[in-house]
């Protein structure tokens, strides 16, 4: 049976139409898909993410079981600060990427849809092997987790708090009272725009929670949003989504998440990473932007000259490009900027460019 959010009768008022995603019933749209991505694109809109997992670490080797289970160095993450990372097998590759939250003397984790037991677990075995003094809480049943974002996000937020949302900075997360009710609010997102995230204990009521941000964002048109907007948005900016980027076993190297590893400090996979590294013939995730009409897709093959050279992992129709957009694993030696494959959409080739991430750049509503 799926798992429905906590505030489900809530998207049922609104009309949602809904969708099993990673063992959940989860609302994909209320009006369309392409509506509701300009809207936050725009203005600002509120999505229900509690599809989204839950885990507390705490105990004196926190700091060092996530130290040793991830890309980052959780002693340099300071209090009230959160960090986008990822999670590794020996062999390097990503059994998932997260963010956690420093609060006082806990972490909160973030995994994605459907890998809380897994993570939990995982989290529990190293730090039993390790002899970690640490407690692994699953809570994730218990939270309710809403973002809204869009360039009205704080001006809309601020309408239903004493807080200062200016003193979030990027990546920020601290407690906090909306509209009277206690959450954690982190100052994330993945749809490029500004935004928030906030977890609501599910005894705070979060349906109300709900209801009142809409209310109070009507002046800036504030739309609730469904997870097909959701991927469309972050497919734009080229966020990764682990179902599709990491299926199949890809390393951070190969995810272009360089970036988010600090290599000063030992963690699990870093030995393999390192391997990875001085060969330096793998594939890497690549922009593709569609010269020709065609819809890629996950799974759609690419070539050059009639050679297969990668695979797409994720694809749609840009909304503010209308024009066919993916990301897909390429081999090395095709990835020059502006080169020009094929995709192979439902047998037919359609040829993409080979560009620069993002698709769509800061401030395209303003600059459109």
């Amino acid at each position: 049976m799926l798992i429905k959010s906590p505030i489900h009768d809530v998207h049922e008022k609104f009309a949602a139409k809904f969708t099993e995603f990673a063992g959940f019933k989860m609302p994909i749209y209320y009006s369309s898909i392409k509506n509701e991505h300009i809207t936050v694109r725009e203005k600002v809109g509120l999505f229900d993410v509690s599809h989204m997992s839950n885990i507390w670490i705490s105990g004196s080797d926190a700091e060092k079981l996530i130290s040793l289970t991830t890309i980052e160095d959780a002693s340099k993450i300071k209090n009230e600060m959160s960090q986008y990372t990822a999670i590794l097998r020996e062999d390097g590759t990503i059994i998932d990427d997260v963010i956690f939250m420093h609060l006082n003397d806990e972490y909160m984790m973030i995994p994605n849809a459907g890998m809380s037991e897994k993570i939990a677990d995982w989290l529990r075995k190293k730090a039993k092997e390790n002899n970690l003094t640490v407690k692994i809480n699953d809570v994730s049943r218990n939270y309710t987790i809403l973002a809204i974002q869009g360039p009205d996000s704080r001006n809309t937020l601020q309408k239903l708090t004493d807080t200062d949302l200016n003193k979030i900075g990027f990546f920020g997360c601290s407690y906090i009272h909306i509209a009277g009710k206690e959450c954690i609010i982190s100052h994330t997102g993945y749809t490029g725009e500004l935004g928030f995230e906030l977890q609501i204990n599910n005894k705070e009521k979060p349906e109300v929670l709900f209801n009142k941000i809409i209310s109070e964002g009507g002046e800036y048109g504030i739309k609730p949003i469904g997870l097909g907007a959701r991927d469309t948005l972050r497919l734009e900016k080229s966020f990764l989504l682990a179902g599709n980027e990491f299926k199949d076993g890809r390393t951070p190297l190969e995810a272009l998440l360089n970036w988010a590893i600090n290599w000063n400090h030992e963690f699990i996979g870093k030995t393999s990473l390192l391997k990875q590294k001085e060969m330096g013939n793998y594939e890497r995730l690549t922009n593709l932007l569609c010269l020709e009409n065609g819809v890629p897709r996950n799974g759609c093959e690419i070539q050059k000259d009639g050679l297969k050279v990668g695979i797409v992992t994720s694809g749609t129709i840009s909304p503010c490009l209308n024009k066919g957009i993916a990301m897909a694993y390429v081999k090395s030696e095709y990835r020059e900027i502006d080169n020009i494959l094929d995709i192979l959409v439902r047998g037919k080739k359609i040829k993409a460019k080979v560009t620069k991430p993002p698709f769509v750049k800061k401030d395209w509503a303003k600059l459109k």
